[in-house]
């Protein structure tokens, strides 16, 4: 597991912040807004904030979820991705219409930082409040972040099948199909916390 220091996420979630206030003003290039942070940090929290995996960024209004997007993809600096994935969760959710500028001042943003998944050969292995789940069956895929199933009171068989609805799959496939189970953690941190 990662270790991000306090300072640190501080900063993922001011990046992500400025992004999404850039988005609407468009004072500033993003490569702009990333540089600037980057020239601002000095060698250690720029090489915490550098490290290459892949992440989550979620936005709650009043509570609700009002968006979510994110990547296991580990080719870019934990930075850029989380700068790239607010905007993704604030205009590309397919399940939400795009962020208003006036929803901006209600917004609460959530990073999940993700470790290297896992593979999965007994469901017993799950640990609700730890584990993420991604399932994959043909060109079926869905995933849920670890704090999803403590947030929903669910158990391992629920967990899981919630994962394979996310995925598109009927809920009990798992029971009596073969599918790919995957498992991950992540480091999950809001602006809540600050």
């Amino acid at each position: 597991m990662y270790n991000l220091s306090s300072e640190a996420k501080k900063i993922l979630l001011f990046t992500a912040r400025k992004t999404l206030e850039n988005s609407f003003d468009k004072k500033e290039s993003t490569q702009k807004i990333l540089d600037d942070i980057k020239n601002k940090l000095d060698d250690r929290l720029y090489n915490e904030i550098s490290i290459k995996c892949g992440c989550f960024v979620t936005l709650h209004k009043f509570g609700e979820l009002r968006g979510c997007i994110g990547t296991f993809r580990n080719d870019k600096k934990l930075y850029e991705v989380v700068s790239n994935m607010a905007i993704q969760a604030a205009f590309h959710d397919p399940r939400f219409s795009p962020l208003e500028k006036d929803e901006l001042k209600d917004i609460e943003i959530e990073i999940s930082v993700l470790t290297p998944m896992e593979r999965l050969e007994n469901f017993e292995d799950i640990v609700i409040g730890r584990d993420g789940l991604y399932v994959r069956k043909g060109f079926y895929s869905g995933v849920l972040l670890p704090q999803v199933a403590t947030e929903q009171g669910w158990d391992k068989n629920q967990f899981i099948s919630y994962t394979c609805m996310k995925a598109g799959l009927p809920p009990d496939i798992w029971k009596k199909d073969e599918i790919e189970l995957y498992r991950f953690s992540a480091i999950v941190f809001s602006e809540r916390d600050f």
